[in-house]
């Protein structure tokens, strides 16, 4: 099962990550890599270099960042491949996402979300049973 831990928070703008955290960050990847679990992993740059599309009563708009809810925004990610939820989790867990927030009042989050196949959503399944059947 493929999960995807994402690393919540948004750094000031041109804020890099720190040396520690960049080292940290690394060598639970070279965990991962090592397990054979991790498919990818990215990190961000902060939100003032992104932008938004809002879809809302029919218009399209654009909002350039930054954007101040930070605990709900996503600093980076990383795709993993394991045999259960749980399994998801313990590596959640091992992320070294304190290292971002020591000494400062902010948290740290990592959410996992499982990956949905495409087998798992009915109209992908069905346009491929339509494809191959033809």
């Amino acid at each position: 099962m493929r999960f995807m831990l994402l690393l919540k928070g948004d750094p000031a703008p041109g804020e890099m990550p720190s040396a520690e955290l960049v080292e940290a960050m690394m060598a639970y990847n070279e965990e991962l890599a090592k397990a054979g679990v991790m498919l990818a992993g990215e990190g961000l740059h902060d939100s003032s270099q992104g932008a938004r599309v809002v879809y809302s009563s029919g218009r399209k708009t654009v909002i350039d960042g930054p954007f101040t809810e930070a605990k709900e925004l996503i600093a980076g990610f990383l795709l993993i491949d394991v045999r259960s939820r749980e399994e998801a989790i313990e590596w959640a867990r091992r992320c070294p996402v304190e290292v971002a927030v020591a000494g400062t009042d902010r948290e740290a989050v990592v959410e996992v979300r499982r990956v949905a196949e495409p087998e798992e959503i009915p109209t992908v399944a069905e346009a491929t049973a339509r494809r191959s059947a033809e």
